[in-house]
């Protein structure tokens, strides 16, 4: 169910405090400024949703400049990824040297491991993605080149991102517990879509040979990817190369060899956790069937990459 989070709820005196609260506990470390002179006339709502590992969240407010700066940095160490998508108003985001404007139907990306600046001269709605930066690291290489880059959402992935996220938060209460996180993959998936198709994100087309020894690496992989004997190392051997060769073979991969069978394998146990046929298996017999062999560092890998613990994933998909 969405919770809903309202200036009106507080007096006007205490309504920018109350904000920059909220905001925070939301999202990250922020500090929020509204640009209007008479801050108790400041107003603004937060309506927020979870769908696995997705945090979706809609925003009406007035006019505000918002950062994360060093400091805010500092107080904490979260690793997000936000992705701001303009409904009402326009919007402005700094990040890495750049800025995106946004009109109704943009959208744009930001990092919260390093400083940003949202700005918005006017009252403005939008809706925001948050997931853990793990998830779209796994999925992007060179992230840093895509934050603060507007991706119009006129055609494309981009007008497809919209209006699957637009109707997800109208009917999200409808959304029946089992599908939360197939549909929060999908969400996923259009965003990197969406993403690729910024001028930065284009890299030189494999060669052959590279896309078919990628592809022989992943497949030796998927084929051993339960057994807890898995190594780089051992996947080099099975396919008679040296570990620098198999290194060399992925360099252009988004992630290391190393990483993806770690996403693999926790994805893999993510949508057992979310599967009704494996109410049975306990959690720790579902993370060894997986090819981990040590439960705690199995919840903690898990929670760094959903943002949950796989119990509260298991609960929440209602398996």
């Amino acid at each position: 169910m969405p919770k809903l989070l309202s200036t009106s709820d507080v007096e006007p005196s205490q309504r920018r405090a109350f904000w920059s609260d909220m905001v925070c506990g939301t999202y990250v470390q922020l500090e929020c400024d509204p640009l209007a002179s008479d801050h108790a006339a400041f107003s603004g709502r937060i309506t927020v949703a979870e769908l696995a590992e997705l945090q979706l969240t809609q925003v009406q407010a007035h006019a505000q400049l918002v950062r994360r700066s060093t400091a805010s940095i500092a107080r904490d160490h979260d690793d997000y990824f936000l992705v701001s998508m303009q409904t009402e108003g326009r919007g402005r985001i700094e990040q890495d040297g750049r800025i995106a404007h946004l009109e109704p139907g943009d959208f744009a990306l930001y990092d919260s491991t390093r400083p940003y600046t949202l700005r918005f001269d006017d009252d403005f709605s939008q809706i925001v993605l948050k997931l853990p930066g793990r998830v779209l690291r796994s999925a992007l290489k060179n992230t840093e080149r895509l934050t603060a880059s507007t991706v119009r959402g006129e055609r494309g992935a981009g007008h497809l991102l919209i209006n699957m996220v637009s109707t997800l938060a109208r009917d999200i209460d409808t959304l029946a517990a089992p599908s939360a996180a197939a549909v929060a993959e999908g969400v996923t998936h259009i965003l990197v879509a969406g993403l690729s198709t910024l001028p930065a994100a284009h890299t030189p087309e494999p060669t052959r040979m590279q896309t078919y020894q990628v592809e022989r690496i992943k497949a030796c992989i998927r084929a051993r990817l339960r057994d807890p004997a898995l190594t780089v190392a051992s996947v080099a051997m099975a396919l008679s190369m040296s570990p620098s060769s198999l290194h060399r073979a992925w360099a252009g991969a988004p992630c290391s060899v190393s990483d993806w069978i770690w996403c693999q394998r926790l994805d893999g146990a993510k949508a057992d956790l979310c599967s009704p046929g494996h109410s049975a298996s306990s959690v720790s017999q579902i993370a060894f069937a997986w090819g981990f062999n040590d439960a705690a560092h199995f919840s903690r890998a898990f929670r760094a990459r959903f943002n949950c613990t796989p119990r509260q994933m298991r609960i929440g998909a209602g398996a």
